[in-house]
């Protein structure tokens, strides 16, 4: 949503239709009246369902016919509760505002502390956290601008502008994300880091919460960890048969490196932990190291790193190998260290699974060299790598159309895996020691089967998935034959 509409909002908040209702009804029924059309329609905002007694009420009420339009509950939430603060304020009565920051440091906390725990911020808070939920929304970046708190949500892998917070609510909103996340609120000059739990609509989620000091003040994001929602089996990820059944087969086995490649938010998580739900039975030993941990799996034992205490990727994974594991999952091979552990690991008849940045499946041979790792043992630990994309699925209710409400008007709604599987053969491991180009690897490796992400990309455009400009905007100019 624009600016211009939010300011809409807090002027039809102020307005006479609006003094009419209650703060409290217009609050209880998200709705907000905005005005009367040419022909005669009260134009009224509402964020969600419309109860039919609500409707006759505010017909009854007005005596015209309603013109009902959808907006984001927050923004209608934060408009109203603008409204009241200002009648509030105009009374000498309404919530507290911090002291300026010249005054005494600590009362200004201690006020902070109240107008972040008083109830119309944390409803705020709440119905924005909501409104993502209903969205399938993964992330919800708070970032703070000249005139206030600009809300944006990532759905599916691209940021949409939801709503705008005026600016006194600001440091409340802030505020009152860091203290659920167990951040300190006095800290504003450095970057914070932070974990939530909380139960909304019935639902359990985590949130890592990601503070930032900017020009206009903190910037905030939220990473919605939806455990209802998460894929852990690899047949909801989109996989073609063939490159599943390869997967699965690799799985069976006791010993080497699997790894799993692609850029940041392309689901490599997702997918090892899939792996890790098709291994993890009673007779397998299993220890992750995470950073950090997104979902918790029965029967598993993960850990998280703590860097400020130590614990890096390395010092675990080599505590881990004390541990007698069978399967051990290593977030990330960031360094020569870690990946030097690994393949120790997998030399002494451990089955790891790991990731790496890199472009394509057998851009991972290389990556591996640069970190200064012997082909040689490239060649012999190395089993498959699997790169992958994600890809925007094409909402189902408006296929002829260019959005609907179930898709937030995108045209997409949810998202499925592109891949390419680089299983090592006798030949590719040759060609691994000999230390030849990567171009030379990835040739063999297509005529020994391997399917690429834009052939794969182009199989789900086929079947109506998703879009090529969907599949282009994914794969690199790399990954394209």
């Amino acid at each position: 949503m624009s600016a211009d509409s939010g300011r809409d909002l807090r002027e039809a908040a102020n307005g006479p239709l609006a003094a009419r209702l209650s703060t409290r009804y217009l609050d209880e029924h998200c709705v907000l009246p905005l005005g009367i059309d040419a022909d005669g329609a009260l134009a009224t905002a509402v964020g969600g369902p419309l109860d039919p007694t609500v409707s006759d009420e505010l017909v009854r009420l007005f005596g015209r016919r309603l013109r009902v339009i959808e907006m984001p509950a927050g923004e209608i939430q934060a408009a109203t509760l603008s409204a009241q603060r200002e009648a509030d304020a105009a009374s000498g009565d309404g919530l507290v505002t911090p002291n300026a920051p010249n005054g005494d440091e600590g009362d200004a906390l201690d006020d902070l502390r109240a107008l972040a725990s008083q109830a119309p911020v944390i409803k705020l808070v709440n119905v924005m956290l909501l409104d993502a939920l209903r969205a399938r929304a993964s992330d919800v970046h708070v970032e703070s601008t000249a005139s206030g708190l600009r809300v944006r949500f990532r759905l599916d892998g691209v940021l949409q502008d939801i709503s705008r917070l005026a600016r006194p609510y600001q440091p409340a909103v802030i505020s009152r994300i860091k203290i659920m996340a167990g951040l300190n609120i006095a800290e504003r000059r450095l970057p914070q880091d932070g974990r939530a739990r909380l139960r909304l609509a019935d639902r359990e989620i985590d949130l890592r919460v990601s503070t930032l000091p900017a020009l206009h003040g903190e910037s905030v994001v939220l990473r919605i960890l939806d455990r209802a929602d998460a894929a852990h089996e690899l047949a909801d990820l989109g996989m073609p048969d063939v490159v599943r059944e390869d997967c699965e087969r690799l799985m069976r086995r006791t010993s080497g490196i699997v790894l799993v490649t692609g850029p940041t938010g392309s689901g490599k998580t997702t997918t090892l932990y899939g792996a890790l739900a098709r291994v993890n039975r009673p007779g397998v030993k299993i220890v992750t190291v995470e950073d950090p941990i997104e979902y918790q799996i029965d029967g598993v034992t993960q850990i998280p790193v703590q860097r400020k205490a130590g614990l890096a990727f390395a010092t675990a994974l080599r505590s881990i190998l004390r541990h007698d594991p069978d399967v051990i999952m290593v977030g990330e091979m960031r360094d020569r260290e870690t990946a030097e552990i690994a393949i120790q690991a997998a030399l002494t008849g451990h089955l790891v699974f790991s990731t790496l940045h890199t472009n394509d499946a057998p851009g991972g041979i290389t990556r591996l060299i640069d970190m200064g790792i012997e082909p040689y043992l490239v060649a012999a630990t190395v089993q498959a790598i699997l790169a992958q994309r994600l890809v925007r699925i094409v909402c189902e209710r408006c296929r002829s159309a260019a959005g609907c409400d179930a898709c937030s008007h995108t045209g997409f709604r949810g998202r499925t895996g592109i891949f390419e599987l680089l299983s090592l053969t006798d030949e590719l491991r040759a060609l691994v020691v000999a230390r030849v180009p990567v171009d030379e690897i990835r040739a063999a490796a297509r005529r020994a089967g391997m399917n690429d992400l834009y052939a794969d990309g182009m199989r789900k455009v086929e079947a109506g998935l998703t879009t090529v400009d969907e599949v282009l905007r994914v794969t690199s100019a790399e990954t394209q034959p």
